[in-house]
């Protein structure tokens, strides 16, 4: 299959590596002027956990195709749409007229509709999912990222031929499907799960400070905690979702303290989220506190920590 990974950040690159590695025709699209910065090479230090639970770590100089141009009668079969999710509805827009007779994989964090977000896309071409993968490019250019064993897949209405292709793809490379029946749901709460880490971590510094701090986990928690009357003003269904915020708090700090302190592939994808000025973790602090002002839902420690990301990084 031929495949366009639109961008080159962590998600792109790191699933782009494994499924070049699985016999796929792998390139990168990159806006005019960064096939030049970027270069010919990516520098990889990754764990790779797909089959085993601590991983292999990976450490190559991987030969990358960049291209500047997407013309609408382009030949490639999956276009891999994963961006940060401030930056989606650009990405969409420039994507609406240059699908050509691809699947489009929206691959990533949604706050708005799903239907809303991907606009003008046609959406008897998209497919809908979730990586499991997260880390960071480092001052030096190394990626240093966790790819997990499994990636999460869901619908908006009725799955279709290409969204069982992409399955498929992925499945090939030796990825677990792990399906989610309320696709828009699980979206949502992930977002605000975000939403109380960072608020957090952005008060330390970067979500890399969080790890193994018991104390600051709790205070995350409980920020997550406080916006599920969010999820539900937004009609999601909490009595199957949210275990995480719903478990005792001292627990569940306890164990994520130890878990981003001492399990090699955690404490290596949050050690790569060092960027104080990160622009994605703001956002997403943003966009969760005017939504719930919009619906006049309390929310006290999130609006503490506004000083934290009011302003871009």
């Amino acid at each position: 299959m031929k495949i366009l990974m639109f961008g080159r950040g962590v998600i792109a690159t790191a699933y782009g590596w494994a499924l070049e590695r699985a016999g796929h025709d792998v390139e990168f699209y990159v806006r005019p002027g960064r096939a030049a910065e970027y270069g010919g090479t990516t520098s990889l230090d990754m764990v790779d956990a797909r089959r085993r639970p601590w991983g292999r770590r990976v450490v190559e100089q991987w030969p990358v195709r960049l291209r500047e141009e997407l013309p609408p009668d382009h030949d490639f079969d999956l276009i891999v749409l994963s961006v940060s999710h401030h930056r989606l509805t650009e990405a969409v827009s420039f994507l609406a007229s240059r699908v050509g007779n691809a699947t489009v994989l929206v691959f990533g964090n949604i706050w708005s509709e799903p239907l809303d977000a991907i606009g003008a896309l046609p959406v008897d071409r998209v497919a809908w999912g979730f990586p499991q993968t997260g880390g960071g490019f480092g001052d030096d250019g190394v990626l240093r990222a966790t790819m997990m064993g499994s990636v999460l897949f869901g619908t908006v209405g009725p799955q279709s031929d290409r969204e069982r292709a992409v399955r498929r793809v992925f499945g090939e490379a030796g990825f677990r499907i792990r399906e989610e029946p309320d696709f828009r749901g699980w979206l949502l709460t992930h977002f605000v799960s975000d939403a109380g880490l960072h608020s957090q971590g952005l008060k330390l510094g970067s979500l890399a400070d969080l790890a193994g701090r018991r104390g600051d986990w709790r205070e995350a928690l409980l920020t997550g905690r406080e916006l599920l009357p969010l999820l539900e003003a937004r009609g999601v269904d909490l009595r199957r979702r949210a275990l995480l915020f719903r478990a005792p708090i001292w627990l569940t700090a306890a164990v994520m303290a130890w878990v981003t302190a001492h399990f090699p592939p955690a404490r290596k994808n949050f050690a790569a989220h060092s960027d104080p000025t990160a622009e994605e973790p703001r956002a997403i602090c943003r966009d969760t506190l005017a939504e719930a002002r919009r619906l006049g839902v309390p929310v006290p420690r999130l609006e503490a920590a506004e000083p934290s990301f009011a302003t871009h990084g």
